[in-house]
């Protein structure tokens, strides 16, 4: 890779929060300082980041995917028969309820229709969601998962392995396709992921989606759901749905008509998008989310047992 497109891939990673952040490993008896003052003003990811439970009571998801919080949040057991939770130390394994039995169902159905003998989780959301410390943008109102592009091993792996070991890249050097570690069982695990009809959309990286466009077979239905986002080199996002009349989430736009591919997917892979050039000067950083751009119910998310 040039310098150029090592920068551009570099620059491209810290817009999106992109792979590198999702495997980040954190140091060993590393602590996050006392919780600050809960006041309107005070950046919600230094209150949502330090928060170590769920609240008490009944599953909401309040607000939009990425500005919101969670409410009464179930937590992802550790490990499974089909599955096993990576980066445990974040404590990012918490979602609703349907989150957790959807992951739950996705990797028996990995098993059982592909040489995987489960899947690895990456983040879900926090105890209480809400923006975090560093990394995602969304994943904040229980309904957001990462799946890794790597399978589960056939052991149940230690706390320290879960730490360390990191994904596998299966994007190409030159970021216009897949390469050597993309294999068929990579897609069959999309396919099965977007299938379930409580999933909205997956997030890849667009030289995936390339792959997906170019290997589906049959029935090409969930390739619409599979929507191509920089980053996602290592891992796919899952993006369930508003559960059904809960006013309180907030829906995302419908997925644009037709399967993404085509003219659709080409626009990601010109040179001023695959490779964008840097600014001459660089933009002002956008000011913390607070509490006050947030729902008010939040606050109360915050401060409930």
């Amino acid at each position: 890779m040039t310098p150029r497109a090592a920068l551009a891939a570099a620059l491209i990673l810290i817009a999106s929060g992109g792979a590198a952040r999702a495997q980040d490993i954190t140091p060993q008896g590393f602590r996050l300082p006392p919780m600050p003052p809960i006041t309107a003003t005070t950046p919600a990811k230094e209150l949502f980041g330090r928060v170590t439970r769920p609240s008490e009571g009944r599953g909401r998801s309040l607000g939009f995917y990425s500005k919101g919080c969670l409410a009464g949040a179930d937590a992802l057991p550790l490990s499974g028969p089909t599955w096993q939770v990576m980066r445990p130390s974040r404590n990012r394994f918490y979602g609703r309820a349907q989150l957790v039995t959807y992951i739950q169902r996705l990797s028996k159905r990995v098993a059982d229709t592909t040489a995987w003998p489960g899947i690895l989780v990456g983040d879900m959301s926090q105890p209480r969601g809400g923006p975090m410390l560093k990394g995602h943008a969304s994943h904040q109102i229980g309904l957001d998962v990462d799946v890794w592009l790597r399978p589960m091993p056939r052991v149940e792996m230690t706390m320290t392995q879960r730490e360390t070991m990191m994904s596998t890249n299966v994007v190409a050097a030159d970021r216009t396709d897949v390469g050597a570690a993309w294999t068929p069982d990579h897609l069959k695990v999309i396919r099965a992921a977007a299938l379930d009809p409580q999933v909205e959309r997956i997030l890849v990286n667009p030289a995936i989606k390339k792959a997906i466009c170019r290997d589906a077979r049959g029935d090409r239905g969930w390739v619409q759901k599979v929507r191509p986002q920089w980053g996602h080199d290592y891992h796919f996002h899952v993006r369930l749905g508003c559960p059904a009349g809960e006013s309180s989430c907030k829906p995302q736009a419908d997925v644009a008509p037709g399967d993404g591919c085509g003219k659709a997917l080409d626009w990601w892979f010109t040179p001023g998008r695959l490779f964008p050039v840097p600014p001459k000067v660089p933009p002002k950083p956008r000011p913390p989310m607070t509490l006050k751009d947030m729902p008010a119910e939040c606050t109360d998310v915050l401060r409930a047992p």
